[in-house]
């Protein structure tokens, strides 16, 4: 497993799929080492303190898990056996309860809730025998969660850092229409180079998911400061370790450089964007009114950032009643947002093409299941000619 003196080991990153580079970049900054991206995930190394920091301050990432074994395995023996080799007592403490959770695809496993009880049998078998006591197994809340990645090549069984998906926050309740995931909020925020020094708006702010994350970006704040992590209840955890990683991130938060706009024309939104930047501590860096977003105006005068995300026309709304919305929020983008670059998240290819803009670039990424493109817009004065719109992954929307 992994304590305080343990040399570097592997550990991986988890995000939503587009998010590789931003995410990359994040681990970068923290100085970590070992980065390589995947496909949903990015590979690094670290010991206790990347553990802490990375679930303290990544925001993009869902999860970050530490692999303890690796292997092939053809049968239900050779999966018994590969979570066997783990010393799960380096992990669990007397009375904690567990949880396995399967991903990933073989053809020697196609029912993912057996997979998952041989290796909960191995954990309480070699705990039994090793330890004299057995835990049990809670699916809603565990005290230590255990991740199974099936592959026809390489099998990993990892330990969960984090517990709850960073996407959790900790400031606002779970549900609600179609919301925007804090961690997809915090990547179109960063795919756009946001760093609080230029002032932004969401005219379409809904609960505030961009205006908080705007915020904490802005200030430097970590986003995990207001919750905990399923590492803090490890037997080997650090709590002298954590609590200087904490001191350190905390160090480093500012005033808010730029002015930072949330608004939009129903006013459950609007005060459901005020409920969330005061509970998340971030009131004082945002503006809230309640606009119309086709009654856009820049409070800045010109330039700067707007980011939204309009209703796609699956989940909410209708895509015959939504065209004609579209268009006229590209005539307000072009007419009242001149100097401004515009990153919308379309999920809807024939909505996009309403807008009547040339995006300058186009980048898939996925809100939960659905494929969107996040799209950039430079506004200018009047017209002008702008190049072939470029997509990152795979020839454009």
């Amino acid at each position: 497993m992994i304590d305080a003196s343990s040399p570097p080991q592997p550990l991986v990153a988890t995000c939503s799929r587009g998010l590789e580079d931003v995410l990359a970049d994040e681990l970068r900054a923290l100085g970590l080492e070992g980065i390589s991206p995947g496909r949903g995930f990015v590979g690094f190394s670290g010991g206790l303190q990347a553990i802490y920091e990375t679930n303290l301050c990544l925001r993009t990432a869902a999860r970050v898990v530490l692999p303890a074994a690796r292997g092939q395995v053809r049968n239900r023996d050779q999966l018994y056996d590969l979570a066997s080799t783990v010393r799960w007592q380096d992990a669990l403490q007397r009375g904690q309860t567990i949880a396995v959770d399967v991903a990933g695809r073989s053809r020697a496993f196609r029912n993912t809730a057996f997979t998952a009880q041989v290796v909960k049998d191995a954990v309480v078998d070699g705990l039994r025998q090793r330890q004299g006591w057995r835990p049990s197994v809670d699916r809603e809340r565990p005290d230590v969660g255990i991740h199974l990645h099936l592959s026809d090549g390489v099998t990993t069984i990892s330990l969960d850092t984090t517990g709850e998906q960073l996407s959790h926050r900790g400031y606002r309740p779970r549900g609600g229409p179609a919301p925007l995931a804090e961690t997809l909020a915090a990547g179109i925020l960063l795919h756009a180079g946001y760093d609080g020094s230029e002032p932004l708006i969401d005219p379409l702010c809904g609960t505030g998911t961009f205006a908080v994350e705007a915020a904490f970006i802005a200030t430097r704040t970590p986003p995990g400061l207001r919750r905990n992590f399923a590492c803090e209840r490890w037997a080997t955890f650090d709590s002298e370790l954590f609590a200087e990683v904490r001191r350190t991130a905390v160090h480093e938060a500012r005033e808010a450089p730029a002015p930072i706009v949330a608004s939009d024309g129903d006013e459950r939104a609007v005060q459901a964007t005020r409920r969330n930047l005061k509970a998340a501590w971030m009131d004082r860096f945002v503006t809230v009114t309640r606009r119309n977003v086709l009654d856009l105006e820049l409070p800045w005068g010109s330039g700067g950032v707007i980011v939204a995300n309009p209703p796609y026309g699956k989940r909410i709304g209708d895509v015959k009643k939504l065209r004609n919305f579209y268009k006229k929020l590209g005539d307000t983008l072009k007419n009242n947002g001149q100097g401004a670059t515009a990153w919308l998240l379309v999920g809807n290819r024939e909505l996009a093409g309403r807008i009547g803009l040339k995006p300058k670039r186009r980048i898939p990424l996925f809100n939960g299941p659905i494929e969107c493109r996040l799209l950039k817009y430079e506004l200018y004065a009047g017209t002008r000619r702008q190049p072939r719109p470029t997509d990152d992954r795979d020839g454009g929307q």
